[in-house]
């Protein structure tokens, strides 16, 4: 689903949602990421939501997050040098991934990501893949996997933002949880996208 801003062309957000979920997750923060200026596509992930496919292939799952950046490069309102990738949980995995392998990504976010995700795997080469580009991350301090995560990919990156709350939740469900996180992650878009 796609959430223009009133303002074009505008910077655009590709949001990936998590395993077993579709891109109905996104609806409220997607709205947030449009009042902020900025245009958000929100994507179902094969065999998710209303999309056809596979969904057990989780490492294919990175061209459709691929995909949705090449479609929304070339929408003719978004500024095509001004993309970002948000993913939570399994969507976080790709979001990097993705990232990594495609330099038009200007910036990622990563919600409770995991070194290893049934298959789909981040690790320091991908980090370092995404080199100097704005990187933010959060978890909750209740979710030691993807602390440890966001501790052993942050550990030889300058300049990635993190964002640790108490709040009890994992991907999405930080946003809902901890209201300062969703607002955090739309002020760091808006700073690594809008110059």
């Amino acid at each position: 689903m796609l959430y223009e801003a009133s303002q074009r062309p505008a910077p655009g957000v590709v949001l990936v949602h998590m395993l077993g979920r579709s891109k109905d997750e996104w609806g409220r923060f997607a709205e947030q990421l449009q009042d902020a200026g900025l245009t958000a596509l929100a994507i179902d992930l094969r065999g998710h939501g209303h999309s056809s496919g596979d969904g057990s292939m989780l490492p294919q799952m990175v061209h459709d997050v691929a995909g949705a950046v090449s479609w929304l490069t070339s929408r003719p309102n978004v500024r095509a040098s001004a993309i970002a990738v948000v993913g939570a949980s399994l969507g976080a995995n790709l979001a990097a991934l993705a990232a990594a392998a495609l330099p038009t990504v200007r910036a990622v976010a990563l919600l409770s990501p995991s070194l290893d995700y049934r298959g789909v795997r981040l690790d320091l080469a991908t980090m370092k893949k995404i080199g100097d580009r704005p990187v933010w991350v959060a978890a909750s301090t209740e979710d030691p996997y993807a602390i440890r995560t966001i501790k052993e990919l942050t550990a030889d990156a300058a300049g990635i933002e993190q964002r640790l709350t108490g709040a009890r939740g994992h991907g999405t469900l930080l946003l809902a949880a901890d209201r300062d996180v969703g607002t955090g992650l739309v002020d760091w878009l808006k700073r690594a996208l809008i110059f």
